[in-house]
């Protein structure tokens, strides 16, 4: 009897053993993702791009999930053609990923309208003036993400900003896509209690050829400097969009740091880098099994102003002790 339990028992441990066997030689889950930005290469939705994307796949691998592995990740770009956005989001929806990361109102909108279940993380602006949420804790629906939109006072602390540091400015451009009566009220209220008018460059797309125009064009209204919307759309031309200011010698208060690092003078909003950590937070909690209206919309609470002095001494600018002592970085 004893030798029939022995024998039973080394069964038992025998099979335990090749069950766990198997179940270690079983393949990670796959999941898919499609990330959609609304310009640029697709190139540069990668380690390689501006700070939210190395955060956002630094942050994927450290909570396990990894390109080339158990996941994989489809990019696209709008090439800053919104006329095209439709037509992208329903190619991007046919592919049936787990989860689609929509970068832009734009992009999410678009994507939204070609699909009401794959889940969405979007960073934009405010999400529930475009209708993707319900709320900030509960946004309900497909949709979650992360909301750049730190209501007006942006535009009058931007501005502020820029009337510090060059005090004699009396007429700013606006350089921004499309238009919106809201946005214009809310930038053309801030700067009127500065006592500075406002002179808009809508363009109608994100593409060099576009940007070289309304550049041309703006240059005959003779601004004194120049502020350039948070919007995604501009951040790939980035690079232009600096030249273009500082070929016309125009101070100049942009977004993200990513812009001062190209050559502008100054920027002030939050961390992309926070952010793109934050959006991947999101795609990891969606591809274990939670829903995207259950997960809270991030809202950023820590802004970053940098300053670039040697854009200010090309622009004959000297920035006031005040003003440079509040930066949290300054390029010299």
């Amino acid at each position: 009897m004893t030798a029939i339990r022995t024998l039973a028992a080394a069964a038992l441990l025998l099979l335990s053993a090749v069950f766990g066997a198997v179940r270690a030689q079983e393949p990670a889950k796959q999941h898919r993702i499609a990330v959609v930005t609304p310009a640029g290469p697709v190139a540069d939705i990668s380690d390689t791009g501006v700070r939210e994307w190395p955060a956002f796949y630094e942050e994927l691998r450290r909570l396990g999930d990894i390109e080339g592995q158990n996941l994989t990740v489809d990019r696209y770009s709008g090439q800053g053609r919104p006329a095209g956005y439709p037509d992208l989001a329903r190619q991007v929806v046919s592919q049936s990923p787990d989860a689609i990361v929509a970068v832009t109102d734009a992009i999410a909108r678009a994507v939204r309208a070609a699909t009401g279940s794959i889940p969405i993380v979007w960073i934009g602006g405010d999400p529930i003036q475009f209708g993707f949420a319900k709320s900030l804790a509960r946004p309900g629906g497909n949709i979650t993400g992360v909301t750049v939109f730190a209501g007006p006072e942006i535009f009058g602390k931007r501005l502020q900003i820029l009337k510090e540091a060059v005090p004699s400015v009396s007429k700013v451009a606006f350089l921004t896509i499309g238009t919106s009566q809201d946005l214009d009220q809310i930038l053309r209220e801030a700067a009127g209690k500065l006592e500075i008018s406002v002179i808009d460059m809508a363009l109608q797309e994100a593409t060099p050829i576009e940007l070289q125009r309304v550049f041309a064009e703006i240059a005959q209204d003779r601004p004194d400097a120049v502020i350039v919307n948070s919007i995604g759309d501009l951040l790939a031309s980035r690079q232009l969009i600096v030249e273009l200011v500082n070929k016309n010698r125009l101070p100049a208060i942009y977004p993200w740091r990513e812009y001062a690092e190209a050559g502008g003078l100054m920027a002030y909003a939050t961390d992309l880098g926070e952010l793109g950590r934050r959006m991947a937070d999101d795609v990891h909690t969606i591809l274990n099994g939670a829903m995207p209206g259950d997960i809270p919309i991030y809202l950023p609470t820590k802004y970053e102003f940098v300053i670039n002095l040697k854009a200010a001494k090309a622009l004959g600018l000297s920035i006031p002790p005040g003003l440079l002592a509040t930066a949290n970085d300054v390029i010299e």
